[in-house]
């Protein structure tokens, strides 16, 4: 009795030490199960070769206790394998799709950022060449807002592109309704943006659409105050069609609209 007692003691003890194993290594709660259950049936195995030998059985008791026996061991390889975990194409589907997710939104992410690259250099050598024009006593004609033609270099094309695309959110997302823009639109809930480019960079734009509380805009300190302007934008437009639409704005840089000055708030 004392033999079996100190088996007993000994697989609980191996068994707890697997637990704590397959814990500090971060194993799914099954698995821990599995490996104490395996240390306690090698209990049972070790008990069992210490246990008297049984009286020999023929006939129908025999083939009773051998159907026994077995129906016992399906229950426990059933059961024990229900405790697995059961692949399910839903969810493996989902997994990859995070996987892939990630990829698909740092590759748009990454072809954004190089699309606003482009913008900003193109938007260098118009300045550079605006200043060129002024050094030579001539004029220098508004921007063309608009999208590249089929002959234009590929750098104008992708930025004619992201203009468009910013167009399209202007349009999409209703902002007219409190800016005016091009003559077009209301403004009484917020300010004429023809020379907002003149005020503001892209990325100012882009933190004012995503967080309206970021700017105030002078002589519209009330409707600041009651929230006029949402803060829907960053849960209704993917960073790419922020970017667009900020990069679109700065474009605009029209001195003889009387565009308020913005107040950084945050």
């Amino acid at each position: 009795m004392g033999k079996a007692i100190f088996k007993i003691i000994i697989g609980l003890l191996v068994g707890a030490g697997l637990w704590v194993g397959t814990m500090a290594l971060e194993f799914p709660p099954v698995f821990r199960w599995m490996f104490f259950a395996y240390a306690i049936l090698g209990t049972v195995v070790f008990l069992v070769l210490d246990a008297p030998s049984m009286k020999p059985m023929n006939g129908a008791k025999a083939f009773g206790a051998v159907l026994v026996f077995y129906v016992i061991l399906c229950v426990v390889y059933i059961a024990g394998a229900s405790l697995w975990p059961q692949y399910d194409p839903e969810d493996e589907k989902g997994k990859i799709e995070k996987l892939l997710k990630a990829k698909r939104e740092a590759s748009e992410q990454g072809k954004a950022d190089e699309l606003i690259a482009r913008v900003k250099a193109l938007d260098e050598q118009a300045k550079a060449l605006a200043e060129r024009i002024k050094a030579l006593g001539g004029d220098l004609a508004p921007p063309v807002q608009g999208t590249g033609g089929p002959g234009a270099p590929a750098s104008t094309a992708a930025a004619g592109d992201m203009l468009k695309i910013g167009e399209d959110q202007w349009q999409l997302q209703e902002c007219y309704n409190c800016h005016k823009l091009k003559g077009e639109g209301g403004k009484k809930r917020g300010p004429e943006l023809d020379n907002i480019g003149s005020l503001m960079s892209m990325d100012d734009i882009k933190q004012k659409i995503l967080d309206p509380k970021s700017w105030m805009t002078e002589g519209f300190e009330k409707e600041f105050e009651k929230g006029k302007m949402p803060d829907k934008y960053k849960d209704l437009m993917e960073d790419k069609d922020v970017v667009a639409l900020a990069v679109w704005l700065s474009t605009f840089k029209n001195t003889s609209v009387n565009t308020p000055k913005s107040i950084k708030k945050k």
